[in-house]
């Protein structure tokens, strides 16, 4: 259950007059999560709460639905016709100026944008200035407890674990048999998810030689042998309420002498992923406020100075939790301009890529700044050349 009196000094913070919350047949899964309802769908009719940044919060029901809030505090309205709802948004807003709404202005950032436009102008037209709830969002949906950050630190054990085996199951089965596949190799990860409590939403991605350089290659069968480069996206979570998500990314060569294009190129990737590390680092220990686009940023530049801008083909990462692209601010100057805060006790994964028409590098791992600000990079050991396979 939120903690009213945390919304409204943040509201405070943010110079919000209020917050204005909104769903309709589970579209506002973040405003969902801050009210306690997660992905429970409390009724098939609208409904609204607000919560403003003094005084007490009120809700709108449908007649039918009267109950769809009963958990939260405030005065209930209850609506049946289309001109009561209307109404009720009115009071709800009251005399609120600036309005926190699941809203980004021009769709520039659609991870946030909850709501629809046509909500969006009926409470314009009730006199609200509304304004994205994306820094709220990640304070109260995106920032993780303690037992979260404990769970996530326990994940990360267990997918850098899955690298070894992985390197492993390659090398014996070239060994043996002259060859391996992506789907031999994602299955054997697969299993030792089972083995370890883990839960992933979708299947790792095995990429060998040309499938390396497709950021979002879905997993087939094309065969692993000597001489062959291989990269590994997998993510997974504990299996348990509320966990939250390791995703990790590496790359390896099939052979004991790794070619010097190969560690040419994943080289600058390394530089690049260190760079982004650095700058959060630098960022909290200045006690800057800290938007997700400048931290992109010092990924891209290195990249860009090497040569290889158009070659790194997504943001530099994307917030962390209880799924696997989260509902924080994202790592992200090339999408979109990512304006929202990286905000204490949040994630986000630093994956800088270079994508080429026979391979491709990346090098992604996770980072969690604490409620002390501190900045952890989670995941083992970051990755400082390409792994030469047969020799693990």
């Amino acid at each position: 259950m939120f903690s009213l009196t945390d919304i409204q000094s943040a509201l405070r913070e943010f110079q919000f007059d209020a917050w204005l919350i909104y769903d309709f047949r589970g579209s506002n899964l973040p405003g969902r999560r801050i009210l306690d309802l997660g992905d429970r769908q409390p009724g098939s009719r609208r409904w609204a709460y607000v919560i403003p940044a003094t005084g007490e919060p009120r809700k709108l029901v449908h007649r039918i639905e009267p109950g769809a809030l009963d958990h939260l505090p405030g005065e209930r309205l209850v609506y049946l016709r289309w001109q009561e709802f209307e109404a009720g948004v009115a009071n709800l807003i009251g005399s609120a100026r600036r309005v926190a709404m699941e809203y980004s202005p021009r769709n520039a950032n659609p991870y946030v944008a909850r709501v629809d436009a046509g909500f969006v102008e009926l409470a314009r037209s009730c006199g609200a200035e509304v304004a994205s709830s994306g820094d709220l969002i990640s304070t109260f949906e995106a920032a993780w407890d303690d037992d979260q950050w404990r769970m996530h630190r326990e994940a990360a054990v267990h997918t850098d674990a899955a690298y070894p085996r992985a390197w492993k199951f390659i090398a014996d089965r070239v060994r043996e048999n002259g060859m391996t596949t992506e789907g031999e190799v994602l299955q054997e990860i697969l299993r030792h998810f089972d083995e370890r409590g883990l839960f992933a939403d979708h299947h790792p991605i095995v990429g060998v030689n040309a499938h390396s350089g497709d950021p979002h290659y879905e997993t087939g069968n094309a065969p692993i042998r000597a001489g062959d480069f291989v990269l590994i996206d997998l993510w997974a979570k504990m299996a348990r309420p509320r966990a939250v998500y390791s995703d990790l990314t590496r790359v390896g060569f099939v052979g004991d002498t790794v070619p010097a294009r190969y560690d040419e190129v994943f080289r600058i990737v390394a530089a690049a992923r260190d760079a982004a590390i650095e700058r959060v680092r630098q960022g909290f220990a200045t006690g800057e406020r800290l938007p997700g686009w400048k931290v992109d940023q010092a990924a891209r530049d290195v990249i860009e100075t090497a040569g290889y801008g158009p070659q790194f083909v997504h943001r530099t990462g994307h917030s962390i939790g209880q799924e696997t692209h989260g509902n924080g601010a994202n790592i992200d100057n090339l999408e979109t301009h990512e304006e929202r805060l990286i905000l204490r006790r949040t994630c986000f994964s630093i994956e800088p890529g270079i994508y080429l028409p026979e391979f491709g590098v990346r090098s992604e791992i996770n980072v969690f700044v604490d409620a002390t600000g501190e900045v952890h990079v989670t995941g083992g050991e970051l990755q400082r050349r390409v792994v030469a396979i047969t020799s693990v």
